[in-house]
């Protein structure tokens, strides 16, 4: 198994690239899209929370990313001594009428088969994406770790509707008529995850990229009066069964599916890992299930973080691990200080496997 680190947009320098290395990583999964550069809340170094309007504006609908600036990261990544294993999330504005069933969904689902062929053209192996109208929501902040250490979590359900403009807890268009979003079902956000995944695999076999699905955060059956496709641990082998491919694989995030009502943690991690269907794991710990969680140090919450990592390697299971989220420590420096404890915390305990 090989130790990573997620960086946001903002992160992607030569300064995190060196903090990442003097931590022990060989690898970086990245986000391109930019969650803090318009949200009234998120702050730069923190994973974006957001309120009731999201975490900003979505991106440039014409401007897909290119094969040339994938392959320039990628190479600026390996200059730094680390590998580019991973790109994390379609920005909305290039295909939220995908997940609506909008009037341009043809036209999005081109956009998306061009992201991938150019993230396989550019050497990257693995493409997240998370299959989810209302995206991540609900969380709230507070002193939830040990020692009074700043995470996130969830206080109750999230039912306010989706305003009109906005998909995947981002705003595409700012000029939208006044309304919400009409609620779908869950069978028809199953359907359109089929046309997307028909549409997309062959694309993504062909380029040599994994799309990885992540389950849904926080993971309850309806958030914003939106349908949610993987609340529960079992629906992860319906979107494998849906459309079986080897580049159909799973965001195995760990800290989303403890926080399910449903199933155990120790046996879903060996069902997974053992069909070899993990894209990448976010390793993270929490306390409680939803919709009432927090979020915890790597070492502290329900789960028993070296028996996972036992059933990882008994499973054969290659791949990266990164923390993708960290309590903020209180120093000059709360994100590095968060992800360095995770970090150690992982690379000890990959050592202790040998």
């Amino acid at each position: 198994m090989k130790l990573g680190l997620g960086l946001y947009r903002h992160q992607l320098n030569a300064e995190h690239y060196r903090f990442a290395k003097q931590c022990g990583c060989t690898h970086l999964v990245v986000h391109l899209v930019d969650y803090f550069r318009s949200s009234r809340s998120n702050q730069p170094g923190d994973q974006p929370v957001g309120d009731d309007t999201g975490w900003g504006l979505a991106g440039d609908p014409q401007r897909l990313w290119t094969a040339e600036e994938l392959t320039a990261l990628r190479r600026e990544i390996n200059a730094a001594g680390l590998e580019l294993e991973a790109i994390e999330n379609f920005d909305p504005a290039h295909w939220h009428d995908v997940l609506l069933d909008g009037p341009r969904r043809l036209q999005q689902l081109e956009n998306v088969k061009t992201i991938i062929r150019n993230v396989g053209a550019a050497g990257i192996p693995v493409f997240g994406y998370n299959f989810s109208i209302a995206g991540v929501a609900g969380r709230v902040r507070g002193p939830f770790a040990r020692g009074g250490a700043e995470a996130v979590g969830m206080d109750g359900p999230v039912d306010r509707p989706l305003p009109n403009g906005m998909a995947w807890n981002m705003v595409y268009d700012p000029n939208a008529a006044p309304g919400v979003v009409p609620s779908a079902t869950h069978a028809q956000l199953w359907e359109r995850l089929q046309v997307f995944l028909e549409a997309v695999l062959p694309v993504a076999e062909a380029a040599g990229v994994k799309m990885a699905a992540h389950p849904d955060d926080p993971p309850l059956p309806f958030v914003r009066s939106q349908p949610r496709l993987v609340y529960q641990p079992q629906l992860y082998q319906k979107l494998l069964d849906l459309r079986p491919s080897p580049s159909n694989t799973l965001e195995f995030c760990l800290g989303s599916l403890a926080e399910m009502t449903e199933g155990d943690i120790y046996d879903v991690v060996d069902a997974y890992s053992r069909q070899g269907k993990l894209g990448y794991v976010h390793f993270r710990n929490v306390r409680g299930k939803v919709p009432d969680y927090k979020e915890t140090f790597i070492d502290e919450g329900d789960m028993d973080m070296l028996r996972i990592l036992a059933i990882l390697k008994r499973n054969g299971y290659q791949g990266v691990l990164i923390p993708d989220h960290a309590p903020q420590m209180s120093c000059a420096a709360p994100w590095h200080a968060g992800m360095a404890f995770a970090l150690g915390y992982l690379k000890a305990a990959l050592q202790s496997l040998r």
